[in-house]
């Protein structure tokens, strides 16, 4: 078990590729915080989790405030006296033309996609500055590396990450401290359920990135879990600063 004896904060983890992380976390050994806005959601990965036998806590967070991630962090701390990995990976979308967009669907996305991380970030890195270690785990997403129809604003904050990401990799490594990024393309989770429902539009286009993608599918959240668990371990001691997609080769660069 490549993380036993290693505690790690899964932000958004109470649904989609964040649930699916934080059990292969916990079936590598580590202990879980699931972190997630919707208590039963949270709560019932971890219920998950313990079944695995390790141990394991729900938090209910608003990841778009500060002071309640501070707090919910603070919590990890005081349960399990570390934290040795962190995994952002709390996400959402809403497809249409940028010019048919307006600034409340700006600041959800970008708090929800960008500002959380910043916030996560903040407040667990002073912890894995003092122990000298720690894995940083962001979930960005292919959008940001390349661009997506009807998602400037989305990959504009997921291609803040990956930048965010790298920076904070160089400022950090002295610290023992890695910083990667993963990023999914399309991926099997309620939010791309709610994507392709929005509109016969959204349905076609979805169906169109799926058609372009090689591999001719989407992914599974445990697919993305499994790139996830190889950066978060000791296998991946020596790359930081790095962006690694899980996209069926939906990008190739």
């Amino acid at each position: 078990m490549r993380l036993k004896g290693k505690t790690a904060l899964v932000a958004g983890g109470g649904r989609g590729i964040g649930r699916s992380i934080a059990l292969a976390l916990a079936r590598e050994g580590a202990q879980v915080a699931v972190a997630d806005v919707i208590k039963d959601n949270a709560e019932a990965v971890r219920d998950k989790t313990k079944a695995l036998g390790v141990n394991a806590i729900a938090c209910q967070v608003d990841l778009t405030k500060q002071a309640d991630v501070e707090r919910i962090v603070g919590a990890v701390v005081d349960q399990f006296g570390q934290i040795d990995i962190l995994v952002n990976s709390a996400g959402w979308d809403r497809l249409e033309p940028f010019v048919e967009s307006n600034e409340e669907t700006w600041e959800r996305i970008l708090a929800i996609n960008f500002k959380s991380v910043l916030y996560t970030t903040k407040a667990v890195l002073p912890h894995m500055i003092s122990r000298g270690s720690g894995k940083i785990v962001n979930i960005s997403s292919d959008a940001g590396r390349v661009g997506s129809t009807w998602e400037a604003v989305y990959s504009g904050a997921k291609g803040a990450v990956i930048a965010f990401s790298k920076s904070l990799a160089r400022e950090v490594a002295r610290h023992k401290i890695n910083v990667n990024v993963v990023c999914p393309g399309l991926t099997d989770t309620p939010l791309l359920q709610a994507v392709r429902s929005q509109s016969p539009q959204t349905e076609k286009l979805i169906d169109a990135i799926i058609k372009a993608t090689p591999w001719r599918r989407v992914a599974q959240p445990e697919e993305v879990a499994e790139a996830v668990l190889f950066l978060a371990s000791p296998s991946a001691d020596f790359i930081t600063g790095q962006t690694l997609s899980v996209s069926g080769g939906l990008t190739m660069a």
